[in-house]
């Protein structure tokens, strides 16, 4: 056995046991592929300092993971899982004791967390809590239990795509209570209602600022009536009480963003009956089904379970937001009827790099909708929508469209991300200075500290240079020449902030100068760099890796730089919230870095890539005592993504571009079937982990890169090595 694959076989086993799944006799073999998935992957603290960097302060819990163990169906608008602590992200921390409801919207990203429901005994009372143990506790991708010790009631979790089942067992079958704690979510709550409708119904809202969720929900056994306190306040809640008798109490919850008769269609549609376990059974097999779309071989088993298991993670975002009518809210507030499903935006400026790529393979019918999503959102705005920071939709989109995802207006689409890339008040700030600059300048702090606030202007400079990249691809797709010639001239500005001085991406006054004094090693939230310092940044640029190249005088100089970025140790005095999980100066728990383990390919020495990329696999996934925690927050599924391709010797290196540079799978032989139903299979041939060469079809390739025509056509890859 080799040092990567027992790195990786005995970190990961401690997973499995700590979360009481039993690991099947051998993983590669097994034909059911969900039992393989530890939802509880990302729950746990990350505690250990030399993973993190630095010595947290004593009141802060690192950004890590961050996701939620319970019930979804792929890109579902129900998420239902357990909750341990509002306003923490996913809401579930694994080290706290006590659960104080179970919602059913989700991202892990300290917002939604809707209609929080939980089951109560006559002698609870407020506030509402129960002890539990996580050897009562069981997850898989389409279902949850866990035994509420306080309240002596054993509860199941099971969803649909608009609707969240639930089963309560209680011991005590006098005096069972429904709580509808609907004064809380990870958002403050501005209003909500609950009323009864009929013998066993019940009818409501929650709205959280401009975000009204519906919701329309059945009992199975007759209710006795409801009491509210508060009603319609933040400190407010409603208790359903039902009647006495044997057998376990079924709550079913059909849930719209439109209105309360839709809820009701979409529960009538997706629940009516049927058994829990019947659809708890449907949502295996939709998950089956799109697990089952990558069978792997030769793997240990818990290099399988791993995979699996962040194979799964990278499905759950977008979310669903149309009913089972077509209807949905759009941006401005109209109720919408549209020939597609309508999603919410995706995490742009995380998963990008990734994740979209993967979905776009794997669920192309959803990529067209979010696409048409996006376009019914930027419509309404003047500027095609992105997340947070960039204009990373320039790249999903065109990337998309090169991929053959073109059932949408492109012309609208191409459109809209023109006015994001020329006109100013829009999705790119200061677009004006950077296209009359090459740049976008910061402002001149004395002393500047990790939460200074600037322009990113570092950050905003590269990341624009890459979108117009991205666009550029599409415009000469489109045939507008004009656009092509400029936006392929601007995607070369990520020079204009390498300061050859220091060889380091630097930020610039608004008079050109280069700002000081300057620390490559110091972080900063907005100040010069976005959430990053400048080695994290100085390797990217994926649109033009050669140049970048020779912007640091060739490949020797470059090589040097990316030994010294993946050795030099993190100054431990040097703390930000969200930057923890190093190699070096490398930062894999936080996005900016992602594709500069992979830039050692550009001076012919895939074999240190390969190392990094070993160590990361081995290192930043499944550790911590229990073996449940990540090295940085999976920003709905950038993280997970990034395993997910890694582990298959495969990166979307530019994800506008159709081709993905090759690394050494950690399985021996990968079969992949693509959304068109194409086969796709990888072989891995050697006995170490150094990249000899590369095979497609047969015939050798010359450099380290395949074209996306392995997923639309089908085809073999054989990676050999030496």
């Amino acid at each position: 056995m080799n040092y990567f694959k027992s790195r990786i076989r005995f970190a990961l086993m401690g997973v499995c046991l700590s979360a009481g799944i039993m690991i099947p006799a051998a993983a590669q073999t097994t034909k059911k592929l969900t039992p393989l998935v530890n939802p509880f992957i990302g729950t746990a603290p990350l505690l250990d300092t030399k993973i993190i960097g630095y010595t947290p302060p004593a009141d802060m819990r690192v950004w890590a993971g961050l996701v939620f163990p319970g019930s979804s169906v792929p890109n579902a608008m129900v998420q239902l899982s357990p909750m341990t602590k509002y306003g923490s992200g996913a809401g579930y921390e694994y080290e706290m004791k006590e659960i104080v409801s179970f919602t059913h919207t989700n991202k892990g990203h300290w917002n939604l967390c809707h209609l929080p429901v939980l089951p109560v005994p006559a002698s609870a009372s407020y506030p509402f809590k129960s002890e539990f143990n996580h050897d009562n506790e069981k997850a898989s991708p389409a279902y949850y239990q866990v035994y509420l010790k306080s309240y002596d009631v054993q509860v199941r979790l099971t969803s649909t795509l608009r609707c969240g089942i639930h089963e309560y067992a209680f011991r005590n079958n006098k005096g069972r209570r429904i709580l509808f704690d609907l004064g809380k979510a990870n958002n403050h709550v501005n209003d909500w209602q609950l009323q009864q409708a009929g013998k066993d119904g019940i009818s409501g809202y929650q709205r959280t600022g401009g975000e009204k969720v519906y919701f329309y929900a059945t009992v199975s056994t007759e209710i006795n009536g409801i009491e509210s306190v508060k009603a319609g306040k933040s400190d407010g809640y409603a208790l359903v009480s039902v009647k006495d008798g044997a057998g376990p109490v079924t709550l079913k919850i059909g849930l719209s963003f439109v209105s309360v008769e839709n809820a009701a269609e979409n529960l009538k549609a997706e629940a009516a009956g049927k058994s829990f376990d019947e659809i708890k059974a449907q949502g295996d097999s939709e998950w089956e089904t799109v697990l089952g779309k990558i069978k792997v071989q030769g793997g240990t088993e818990a290099q399988n379970k791993m995979f699996y298991s962040m194979l799964y993670r990278s499905f759950l975002w977008p979310a669903l937001r149309s009913d089972v009518n077509g209807e949905f809210t759009d941006d401005a507030g109209k109720t919408r009827k549209e020939t597609y499903r309508y999603y919410t935006l995706p995490s742009l400026w995380d998963d990008y790099r990734n994740k979209l790529v993967l979905l776009s393979i794997f669920s192309p019918e959803v990529t067209n909708d979010v696409i048409n999503s996006m376009i019914n959102e930027g419509e309404i705005k003047g500027f095609m929508p992105t997340f947070f920071h960039g204009d990373h939709a320039a790249s999903f989109i065109a990337g998309s469209y090169a991929r053959g995802i073109r059932n949408y207006d492109v012309k609208k689409a191409y459109g809209l991300l023109i006015n994001n890339a020329y006109k100013e008040g829009g999705t790119r700030p200061f677009i004006a200075e950077y296209i009359k600059k090459g740049y976008i300048s910061d402002p001149d702090i004395k002393n500047p500290h990790v939460e200074s606030k600037g322009k990113a202007g570092v950050t905003k400079t590269l990341e624009y240079a890459y979108d117009d990249h991205a666009l550029s691809l599409l415009a000469k797709e489109l045939k507008d020449d004009e656009h092509y010639k400029d936006l392929s001239k601007r995607s070369k500005n990520y020079a204009n902030v390498f300061d050859k001085s220091t060889n380091f991406m630097r930020g610039r006054l608004e008079d050109g100068s280069w700002i000081t004094p300057f620390n490559p090693e110091y972080p900063y939230y907005e100040y010069m760099y976005r959430e990053a310092n400048a080695w994290n940044v100085s390797f990217y640029a994926p649109q033009d890796m050669e140049g970048l190249v020779k912007l640091y005088g060739g490949k020797e100089p470059f090589e040097q730089k990316l030994d010294t970025f993946f050795t030099k140790p993190w100054n431990p005095e040097y703390i930000a919230w969200n930057i923890s999980g190093f190699i070096g100066q490398y930062c894999h728990g936080n996005q900016p870095a992602h594709e500069s383990p992979f830039s050692y390919h550009f001076v012919g020495k895939p074999e240190k890539s390969q190392k990094i990329i070993d160590e990361v696999l081995a290192t930043m996934y499944g550790i911590g005592p229990e073996g449940l925690a990540m090295s940085g927050m999976d920003d709905a599924g950038e993280m997970s993504s990034w395993y997910v391709w890694a582990a298959l010797g495969l990166y979307p290196l530019s994800p506008s571009d159709t081709e993905y540079i090759v690394t050494v799978p950690v399985f021996e032989k990968v079969e992949w079937t693509s959304g068109q139903g194409k086969k796709f299979t990888i072989t891995n041939s050697g006995k170490t982990r150094n990249l000899k060469e590369i095979l497609l079809n047969g015939k050798k390739v010359n450099g380290y890169f395949i074209p996306h025509t392995l997923f639309s056509e089908g085809g073999t890859l054989e990676v050999k090595t030496k």
